[in-house]
């Protein structure tokens, strides 16, 4: 009996200290926004961004480094993201376009990029998101650029090609899908609905489980969960997330055809982040229809020894066999070595536009 009136005491005292501390965190939190809004004032004045990917890596960096548990990397990276997504907030609002409707795996990477307390802003379409952002109607936008099993979205990429807006910032987001319906039963789905990717990436198991079923795609994963909400023989690929949000029941977990489905998103704005020592720069070009035309548009970046990491094609639409390409380099435009071998390239193409330099993913 005394043992256990002892460990009740102890626990008692250390619920006393967390108090405390809990009152102390309370209070610099609040110190941390009155400062942060003093901040958000002077970048009205000088007409300033509020979002400073490099000052915000350089913090969560410096955070990391100094952490020594038991805290770990990933719930520090949390807990950090949404205090910094609260003192951008007191600077200056933030909206941000996403396809929607809620709970697509957009709006997921939108909310792990920029944290719950923004305005998120939905849209039926790629494009809608491009043409919100262009007009000034939100900050941001973020769209998915490619996938590590489908490979590139080609509609991001003709957008990005016609468009005024920049590359700002990537988001590496793991898909997981799983197949919702009103009453968790698989057996009594009759049509599923998804986007076209989610569908490609769930090809096989849809094969081995679901043969019979018609397959009918749309603009969105939530506009799949929305949709299968409505009929009791519809089904939708989406997320876990969806389920909540439209009243569904998840009848399989995990349908995605590899363990290792991982989708790039990219932040479009009108910001020029500036360098941070870990940057990426994405460029489109245009080449002459001769051959090596490519081969020697693409030199200076090998004499300059800078790493190419991605290489894409993609049609023009203006002139039969006529194509652009989507290039990404390690480095930041105003890195010397980038710089001069993107005035270099320019000479040797046709078209050639910078669709932005901007911090890599973190972790």
């Amino acid at each position: 009996m005394t043992e256990h009136k002892d460990d009740r005491i102890s626990i008692e005292d250390l619920r006393r200290q967390i108090d405390q501390i809990d009152q102390n965190i309370l209070k610099l939190i609040n110190q941390r926004l009155m400062l942060a809004q003093q901040i958000g004032d002077l970048k009205g004045l000088n007409g300033a961004p509020v979002l400073d990917p490099d000052r915000e890596a350089r913090l969560m960096k410096s955070l990391c480094d100094a952490n020594k548990g038991p805290l770990k990397t990933e719930e520090l990276r949390h807990i950090f993201g949404e205090i910094i997504a609260v003192a951008r907030r007191v600077q200056r609002p933030i909206q941000i376009a996403f396809l929607g409707p809620e709970a697509t795996f957009t709006h997921l990477a939108a909310l792990k990029h920029f944290g719950h307390l923004n305005e998120f802003v939905p849209q039926e379409n790629i494009y809608e998101i491009f043409s919100q952002v262009e007009r000034g109607k939100c900050h941001y936008g973020v769209v998915p650029v490619e996938n590590s099993i489908e490979g590139a979205v080609n509609h991001t990429l003709d957008l990005l090609f016609e468009s005024t807006v920049s590359i700002c910032g990537e988001i590496y987001s793991p898909i997981s899908h799983a197949l919702l319906c009103k009453n968790g039963r698989p057996e009594d789905i009759r049509e599923i609905f998804s986007h076209p990717q989610a569908l490609a990436q769930c090809r096989r198991w849809l094969d081995r489980h679901l043969p019979d079923a018609v397959i009918t795609t749309c603009e969105s994963t939530g506009y799949a969960a929305r949709m299968a909400a409505e009929r009791p023989d519809a089904g939708a690929i989406a997320s876990c997330e969806a389920a909540q949000i439209y009243g569904l029941q998840v009848a399989a977990w995990a349908i995605e055809d590899s363990s290792r489905n991982t989708t790039r998103f990219i932040m479009i704005g009108k910001d020029a982040p500036a360098p941070t020592a870990n940057d990426k720069t994405s460029i489109m070009l245009v080449t002459a229809h001769r051959p090596g035309a490519l081969y020697h548009a693409l030199q200076p970046i090998a004499d300059a020894g800078i790493n190419m990491v991605k290489l894409e094609s993609r049609p023009t639409k203006q002139q039969n066999w006529s194509y652009f390409f989507f290039v990404e380099l390690d480095g930041h435009q105003q890195d010397p070595p980038v710089r001069t071998a993107i005035d270099q390239m320019r000479s040797l193409c046709l078209y050639l536009k910078i669709l932005g330099s901007y911090p890599k993913a973190q972790g």
